[in-house]
């Protein structure tokens, strides 16, 4: 599929709109990607101040928390452009390019829609709640704001959400060329 814009008006707005999410999730992963450096060095921070300095600061472990939560709640469209969710590759990895690609659009449509759909709504006032208190760590000396890391489930439900259309009209493509 060289080009996904290449067949009807429909198909060609249809092969920009993935091309535009491809573009999207590609950005917010790289972006979120640099969180994984900056954890390196907020844990080593906090290990080194607990053994060589003898004292911990719960603000770091709560940071180092925050930063994990985002960088696994905020990528899941990046891995998933990138093949790179689990799957259970049994039978999958004998079918043709037609039947994976078939397998992927169900997929897509009856499981994984749905599933994003769901973490959205029911994440929604476990959210607006935390806002609504300015809810921030329990431990004294913990950082304030936990409302911000807990806003990226929802966030992160929808980034998953946009990337799985882009697949869906991806494999739709596909299934027009082939077809």
């Amino acid at each position: 599929m060289a080009d996904l814009a290449s067949n009807g008006q429909n198909g060609r707005r249809l092969g920009r709109y993935v091309e535009f999410i491809d573009a999207f999730s590609e950005r917010i992963g790289l972006a979120v990607s640099w969180l994984a450096a900056l954890l390196v060095i907020v844990i080593c921070l906090n290990v080194a101040l607990r053994y060589i300095g003898g004292r911990s600061w719960l603000a770091l472990q709560d940071l180092s928390w925050y930063m994990f939560g985002a960088m696994f709640l905020l990528t899941a469209g990046y891995a998933f452009k990138h093949d790179r969710h689990v799957r259970v590759d049994l039978l999958y990895s004998r079918y043709s390019a037609r039947t994976k690609a078939w397998i992927d659009l169900v997929g897509i449509v009856a499981v994984l829609t749905p599933f994003c759909l769901l973490g959205m709504w029911t994440s929604l006032d476990f959210v607006a709640n935390s806002f609504r208190i300015l809810e921030g760590s329990p431990d004294p000396g913990g950082l304030p704001a936990r409302f911000i890391p807990k806003a990226f489930i929802p966030l992160g439900f929808l980034l998953l959400l946009v990337q799985a259309s882009a697949e869906a009209g991806r494999r739709w493509l596909q299934l027009r060329e082939d077809g």
